[in-house]
């Protein structure tokens, strides 16, 4: 049997993996400023983690959801306290895009209603109603296209009035930056508009911070920038340093019936203590702390760069944009330099999406990588 062949791969093969680097089969070794899609938030092989994970292991690994598990009331405590999200109640799942299924769907059931407004270079995943919500017609297929969407372009408030104002909307879905699409966001004014709009026709709003969460933008949750409070939070990349996990933070104004949602993997032994890890390690080791400090020298160091022609995002979710297509120096910045980056739909825009362990010194080397490849 042969592999579906539907990625594009890079002829590296890694093999070991420990803080910011990754070391490939033939022991070349790489800094690693991507953290496969922004995955890896306390460096790879965290000792903490890799404890947590192979103690759990030796107990017990998996159970259905139809038992008690002592571990997602451990995790949703310890969410709520550091996330600041204590009046939330908490579904687990498995990954980003089942996270915004089951955010769809829950704001189907309370409204009754089925439209949904999303935004331009949007996206929130592969399956079904998440990608019928994803702003890339590539990728949907005529089955997902039957489901009721409407795009907006980001920061256009009076169209979203407009929509609104048609009554037949259950959720605005938008990211807390956008990851893909190529590091765009709302204004402070917009969000909380958008907020405005919502709470007056009883739309449910949803924050997808699959990537933008879990300390990436230098606050927990990037919506935390605004001052606003939605309804429901979705979350998944960050939240257990590459164990398969998804959350949904769900306002606890709405009431859980008996099965409304379910789930067989999600919220099993092992991926809850891989996300307590996580929590622990971001908590005793001031991550968003050190997210903030290397962002600001990251903005510093950048300015002696002088093809780069915007900086987009915030924390350590960037975009650095030049005036030319980047996949040449993606492939230079790999196969010359050692290092990983990330694309996204606006081929102009080099993605960075390290751990959040990364240091200065380590923001420092990829600043001169980057001088000596656009120099030469």
């Amino acid at each position: 049997m042969k592999l579906f062949d539907v990625y594009p791969l890079y002829n590296v093969t890694p093999t070991k993996a420990e803080g910011v680097y990754v070391w490939d089969d033939k022991g070349t070794k790489y800094l690693d400023l991507y953290g496969g899609h922004g995955v890896i938030s306390i460096g790879h092989s965290h000792p903490k983690y890799v404890y947590s994970l192979t103690n759990q292991l030796k107990k017990i690994g998996f159970y259905s959801n139809s038992i008690q598990n002592p571990l997602q009331v451990e995790l949703a405590q310890k969410l709520g306290k550091l996330s600041g999200c204590e009046n939330y109640n908490l579904f687990l799942c498995n990954s980003g895009a089942e996270a915004n299924e089951n955010a769809l769907k829950l704001a189907s059931f309370v409204t009754g209603k089925s439209r949904i407004v999303s935004f331009t270079n949007s996206f929130h995943g592969r399956t079904s109603a998440a990608v019928a919500v994803t702003d890339n017609k590539n990728i949907n297929a005529p089955i997902n296209l039957q489901q009721k969407v409407t795009f907006l372009p980001l920061n256009d408030i009076d169209l979203v009035h407009h929509e609104i104002g048609k009554k037949d909307v259950a959720a605005v879905i938008i990211e807390g930056i956008q990851g893909v699409g190529g590091l765009d966001e709302g204004t402070t004014e917009f969000f909380q508009e958008v907020q405005k709009v919502c709470n007056e026709y009883g739309v449910v709003l949803i924050l997808d911070e699959i990537q933008s969460g879990y300390g990436r933008s230098g606050q927990f949750f990037a919506f935390q920038q605004h001052n606003i409070q939605p309804d429901i939070i979705t979350t998944a990349k960050g939240m257990a340093n590459g164990f398969p996990i998804g959350g949904v933070l769900i306002s606890d104004k709405y009431e859980a019936k008996s099965g409304m949602l379910g789930t067989t993997f999600g919220g099993n032994h092992l991926a809850c203590v891989a996300a307590i890890s996580v929590l622990d390690t971001i908590e005793e080791e001031n991550l968003i702390t050190n997210v903030n400090e290397v962002y600001q020298y990251f903005l510093d160091e950048i300015k002696a760069v002088s093809k780069v022609k915007k900086i987009k995002g915030r924390g350590l979710m960037l975009g650095i944009e030049f005036d030319f297509e980047v996949g040449d120096l993606r492939k230079k910045l790999i196969f010359e330099k050692h290092i990983f980056t990330g694309g996204s739909n606006n081929k102009n825009l080099l993605r960075i999406l390290p751990p959040l362990t990364i240091s200065k010194e380590e923001i420092k080397q990829f600043i001169n990588a980057l001088k000596d490849l656009l120099n030469a």
